[in-house]
């Protein structure tokens, strides 16, 4: 039973009806009771009347004779003679105990008052039966009214209820009412203090559903326009391929449409990790996590692009800092960071990724040396698919846009400011949380191939105080071709966090 309006009408209905009993009874037992007494002010008082009078006349004495008179008179001299009735009835009571009394004779039961004069004992007596009787049919007059005002009440709850519950029924239709289109808000005018907040919560619902399959819709439609573009390029080099004359032509065209699907599929990667980032989508459980172990992580898949392109990235994770986040999603977001540095740097240039903690909250620090992004223009870059003109890199408008929305799902910030290598400073903050503080002179410690990697030609350099060592290939570091890998140490002191 989940209907309101069953449950209040019986709750209801149920109190009436055990009202009305404990009323019908209280009324009856009062209505008995007071019945009774006045049947006995009768009997005493038709006493007293018989004794001060003295004698009965002859029209008293025909009317007490009467068989239909529910009193029965009777007089005794002082040596307890009979001299009224006139004529004996053997189911009369024969003694006459003074004031009231109940005599049982011959198995009916008499309610008696006796009086005496001076010469005389005068009783009065009322059988029993008649009186219980009289008394429970004016009890039962009395209650009768409650067997019609016990339904008119019920009626009455009923439509009441009907209409205390009716602003919930005008709600529930106007729900019903909608399809999936329809999300604009329910109205809430008149309606009681009770179902108001139940619909501005719905009304709240409708428009986070509203922003969401509106974002949706947006993202979608970004989609299709941002695929178009590289789709059709594809096509075009497809086509060019076909044509080409020979084959150094050939080995260009295929090599143009290598590029181009490399793009394409980047793309597509991006996109796809944009969704899983984008409210609404499953969120995975958050554990504790070492954020240097997750970065480390996303610089060695940022490792070959470095090397192709000349860049050294140097990672400072002198210690563990614990945060409360999902790896993967933190490994994308740290491996877009890093991936963006490198494409926006200069060739020759250095990536610096700095990871610990500022009190209590865990950093992932940034910089590059790359063209930076103006000021005015470092809130949109956050939106999707919007892309700075910036150098000759084409990029799909979508890392920066992944790195919030995972930023947001672990309650962490991203700032935008400038680098002091002269390009682009991106700080993540995490919130409040447990972190382990770095003692005095820790050193950083690099990731297998992926910390402080420099490619042929590409200089690294490091901040004052830091150190470059060759790692020990035996030690477990393997070296890239071409490239040296190097571990990366600092005495890190408080100017670098001056510098988060």
């Amino acid at each position: 039973m989940n209907s309101i309006r069953v449950r209040v009408l019986l709750a209801l209905l149920g109190m009436l009806v055990v009202t009305a009993a404990v009323m019908g009874v209280l009324t009856y037992r009062n209505v008995l009771a007071e019945t009774e007494a006045l049947f006995d002010y009768q009997l005493r008082q038709m006493a007293f009347s018989l004794r001060d009078q003295g004698e009965i006349a002859p029209e008293q004495a025909s009317t007490l004779a009467d068989v239909q008179l529910d009193f029965v008179v009777q007089i005794w001299t002082g040596d307890g003679r009979i001299i009224y009735p006139p004529r004996l009835r053997t189911d009369l009571p024969t003694i006459a105990p003074l004031g009231l009394a109940e005599i049982t004779v011959q198995g009916k039961t008499w309610r008696t008052f006796s009086v005496a004069t001076g010469d005389r004992v005068i009783q009065v007596a009322q059988p029993l039966q008649i009186r219980q009787k009289l008394a429970a049919a004016a009890a039962l007059r009395s209650i009768a009214p409650l067997l019609f005002i016990a339904p008119a009440m019920a009626l009455v709850i009923w439509w009441l209820a009907a209409q205390t519950l009716a602003p919930l029924r005008r709600v529930a239709d106007g729900v019903r009412a909608r399809d999936e289109q329809s999300l604009q808000p329910l109205p809430t005018a008149g309606l009681p203090d009770e179902v108001a907040p139940l619909v501005n919560a719905l009304n709240g619902l409708l428009q986070r559903l509203g922003a969401s399959l509106g974002a949706q819709r947006a993202f979608v439609s970004d989609a299709a326009h941002e695929l178009r573009s590289p789709l059709t390029a594809l096509k075009l080099q497809m086509q060019l391929l076909k044509r080409a004359p020979d084959d150094a032509a050939r080995a260009g065209a295929v090599e143009a449409l290598n590029a181009g699907i490399d793009r394409a599929a980047r793309l597509v990667e991006q996109l796809l990790t944009l969704a899983r980032a984008e409210p609404g989508a499953p969120v995975a459980a958050l554990r504790p996590i070492d954020l240097s172990e997750v970065v480390r992580a996303a610089v060695a898949d940022t490792v070959p692009l470095a090397l192709a392109r000349g860049t050294a990235i140097e990672l400072y994770a002198d210690a563990p800092v614990p945060v409360l986040g999902d790896a993967a999603t933190l490994t994308v977001l740290a491996r877009n960071l890093a991936d963006n540095a490198v494409r926006y740097a200069p060739g020759g240039s250095r990536v610096e990724l700095r990871v610990y903690a500022d009190g209590a909250v865990a950093v992932l620090q940034v910089d590059d040396a790359g063209p930076g992004i103006p000021p005015e223009e470092r809130e949109r870059v956050f939106d999707r698919f919007y892309r700075h003109a910036a150098g000759d890199e084409a990029g799909t408008g979508l890392g920066l846009a992944i790195v919030r929305s995972v930023a947001v799902r672990h309650g962490a910030t991203v700032a935008l400011a400038d680098s002091p290598l002269g390009g682009l400073r991106v700080t993540v903050r995490f919130a409040p949380g447990a972190t382990s503080t770095r003692a005095p002179g820790a050193t950083a410690t690099c990731a297998p191939g992926a910390t402080a990697t420099r490619a042929p030609g590409a200089t690294a350099t490091r901040p004052p105080g830091a150190t470059s060592a060759r790692a020990p290939v035996d030690a477990g570091v393997p070296t890239l071709p071409g490239a040296a890998s190097a571990a990366a140490t600092s005495d890190r002191d408080e100017n670098h966090r001056g510098d988060s």
